[in-house]
């Protein structure tokens, strides 16, 4: 049985109609960058709870998730309207393998994310650990308009920081914005857009590739992947890419 602590909501941002962060502190134990918890409220006499990727590095506080609220959904039309000072039940442990530690040295690591699960990168990257092992570290956000790509100031400080070892391509896929691509992630690495933009080819022999987000970007990026000769990296039997799927 999943084991519940009381939260109390420390700040939340709206970045469009239906995109929201929320900063929560309470006492989660130690965990691993890259990793969820469960975040639950009490509806009609039932605990509803769904998992968020945590956005903030293991060693900051507030903790803090990022959605995309659901109109017909049992959960998010509820998050989105707390306020500070309201309690939240969250799961006492993060859950998850969607982290560095499983992830075999390389070159390049290719990160690849839709939508919300951009969130479980910024952890990720806001950590030593990825800038200490790999010489090139690319992150790829597709979205569907450009009120959806968040975090800006966030991932302008990693481009200021790691100019030489970090690049960042937003994607678009339903609308046109100046100087960001347009199109869907998998067509433009299948017709070999995405890589000439980020001046760098994903590679059995110097490249690790996470996947996070939409279900169908992940399986047919899968597919494209293997077809060029990656594998899914598992515990017995390390491999190039690793996927992370909630539903």
């Amino acid at each position: 049985m999943k084991k519940w602590i009381k939260g109390e909501i420390a700040g939340k941002k709206q970045w469009s109609d239906t995109l929201f962060s929320l900063q929560l502190e309470a006492p989660l134990q130690d965990f691993s960058a890259g990793q969820f918890i469960n975040v639950a409220m009490d509806i009609d006499g039932e605990r509803i709870g769904r998992p968020y990727s945590l956005v903030n590095a293991p060693e900051q506080r507030p903790l803090e998730i990022y959605f995309n609220e659901v109109p017909e959904g049992p959960l998010t039309p509820r998050l989105s309207k707390l306020a500070q000072g309201d309690s939240i039940w969250i799961s006492e442990k993060a859950s998850g393998i969607f982290t560095l530690e499983r992830i075999p040295d390389c070159q390049d690591l290719w990160l690849f994310a839709t939508g919300t699960a951009l969130g479980v990168y910024l952890s990720i990257l806001n950590t030593d650990a990825p800038w200490q092992r790999f010489s090139n570290i690319i992150l790829i956000h597709g979205c569907r308009t450009a009120d959806e790509l968040t975090y800006g100031e966030t991932i302008q400080g990693f481009i200021n920081r790691y100019p030489e070892q970090f690049r960042f391509m937003p994607v678009l896929s339903r609308e046109a914005s100046d100087g960001i691509t347009r199109g869907r992630i998998t067509d433009l690495f299948e017709n070999g857009a995405l890589e000439k933009q980020v001046d760098r080819r994903i590679d059995v022999s110097t490249s690790h590739v996470m996947l996070c987000g939409n279900a169908a970007m992940i399986k047919d990026m899968k597919a494209l992947l293997e077809k060029r000769g990656l594998q899914r990296n598992g515990a017995r039997t390390p491999g190039q890419y690793t996927t992370e799927q909630y539903h």
